[in-house]
């Protein structure tokens, strides 16, 4: 996992964009909350003044939630893993799963018929690997004993699974 820095520079521009973006939310808050007009938000008390900007924040954190939930669902619609999701928030794989369950669509599975027997391809949610599992000709069981990195993978080696176990 890699940690995205930023310079000086541009902390210091997101900071005056983000307070250019949330003080017309603070005055908004505040001017609901007392009933006096936006333009004398900070001629009020500083400590009711500065919850109102406390309370839009809290709006604001909610809102990239939000944001970033449905770009974690995008990624993983591309078919980026758990794996990457986390890398790209710093976190572990587990933890990108937990904070964005629904992030990986459910994956679309395959049967494959071959040499009269049929195996059944599925993606792990989790790692997004590929297994098989399958019922040869000669009614031998196997199954993939790891995930695979692509679905053609593992159809392959479930389709040399069904290529050896074919009707005589």
């Amino acid at each position: 996992m890699t940690a995205i820095e930023i310079t000086p520079e541009e902390r210091s521009e997101l900071a005056r964009a983000l307070g250019d973006a949330l003080n017309p939310l603070a005055r908004a808050v505040r001017s609901r909350e007392t009933g006096l007009p936006e333009d004398r938000m900070w001629g009020a008390d500083p400590v009711d003044a500065t919850l109102s900007v406390l309370a839009a924040w809290k709006v604001l954190d909610a809102e990239v939630k939000r944001l970033t939930a449905i770009a974690a669902a995008t990624a993983g619609s591309y078919g980026a893993s758990y794996e990457q999701l986390g890398a790209a928030w710093g976190i572990t794989r587990q933890g990108a799963r937990k904070k964005w369950p629904q992030a990986r669509p459910v994956a679309p599975q395959g049967t494959l018929e071959l040499f009269g027997g049929t195996a059944e391809l599925e993606q792990e949610a989790e790692s997004g690997g590929w297994r098989w599992a399958g019922v040869g000709a000669d009614g031998a069981r196997g199954a993939a004993d790891r995930g695979y990195p692509t679905k053609e993978e593992a159809a392959a080696r479930a389709g040399a699974f069904l290529g050896e176990h074919a009707a005589p």
